[in-house]
Parts: C-alpha cells; structure tokens; sequence
C-alpha cells in the first residue's frame, strides 16, 4: 500500500492572532452596546441625532476598504507602483476617516452634548472613541505597509502583512457600520 502524503491546510499564525484579535475587539463592542440598550431603558435617557459627519465618515471608510482590497489584489500581481499607490490612499482615508470622527465631536459638543453630558452622549463618545482607537491601529498597520512598500530593496514578496492589515482593516470597517447603525437606530 502506498503513503498517501495528506497536506493540511494550515492558518497562518499572523492571521490566526488576528481572528483571535477580532473575536476579543468584538466582545469588548457587543458588551458596549448591551450596556448602551440596558442604560437606555432609564427613564432620564436623553436622545438626539448625530451630525451627519459621522455618515460622511462612513463613506470615507468604505472606500478606504475598497483601495485596501485593491492594493492586496495588485501586491499579489507583483504591480508594486500601483499598490503603493493604493496603500498610500487607504491610509490617508484612514486619516481623513478620523478627522471625520473628531469633528463630529466637536459638532456634538457645539450642540451642548459634552463628553460629561447625559449617559447617552457619553455612551457615543465612549464607543465611538474606542473605536477610532482600532482604526488608528489599522493607520498605523498601514502605515507600516506604506513604509515597506517604498523600501528601495523589497526582501520578500509574502502577501501575509497585507492580508492580515487587509482582513483587520475590513474588520473595523463592518464594526464601524454595525455600530453607526446600532447608535442611529437604538437612540
């Protein structure tokens, strides 16, 4: 009888921490907004609509998933201008995602909605500030693939960097939907 050789296909560890990653950043979210409906049945609940710079933002952030996407599609054709192209794009829309979330700060505030306001302002600031947090992590990610990507000599051609940064970038986008429309719905 023959050795039959059986090749597993195995997880890179990179992107298995990253899953991981994810799993924890998503409980941390789903136990932010239990606390936000649970808070929200008080009757001192305070509700408001959120400056449409925040709806901007996510236009801005979807887009920036589309030129991520394509950055790892041209990366993995060996197109490297065009990727650095695309890598650079994506984390200025990242930037500019961010920018869009501190002025709907600011919007909120010049609305007389503080940080130290009611629990349900507060509550926004907490969830949508944590957040940035994540998508600031996913700038600096890209800004690391930016720096790789205009390396004179480039070592090697493993597509893994950009696909973890990829996947996570992917990631905070749909949590950034997913909350967007939670805050926008369950005011």
């Amino acid at each position: 009888m023959q050795a039959m050789s059986v090749q597993r296909n195995k997880i890179h560890p990179h992107k298995y921490s990253l899953w991981i990653a994810m799993g924890s950043i998503t409980m941390m979210f789903i136990g932010f907004t239990s606390a936000y409906v649970v808070k929200r049945a008080q009757a001192n609940w305070f509700t408001f609509q959120l400056p449409m710079i925040f709806w901007i933002s996510t236009g801005i952030i979807l887009s920036s998933s589309f030129t991520v996407q394509m950055a790892v599609k041209q990366f993995r054709n060996r197109h490297m201008q065009r990727y650095k192209q695309l890598i650079t794009l994506t984390a200025v829309l990242g930037v500019a995602f961010a920018v869009c979330q501190w002025i709907g700060f600011m919007q909120m505030n010049a609305m007389g909605l503080p940080l130290n306001g009611p629990a349900s302002v507060s509550f926004i600031y907490v969830i949508v500030s944590v957040h940035l947090l994540h998508v600031l992590g996913g700038v600096v990610a890209l800004l690391i693939m930016f720096g790789r990507a205009f390396r004179t000599r480039i070592r090697t051609y493993s597509p893994v960097p950009i696909e973890v940064a990829a996947t996570y970038w992917h990631f905070v986008d749909a949590l950034w939907i997913y909350l967007l429309i939670f805050l926008s719905i369950a005011r």
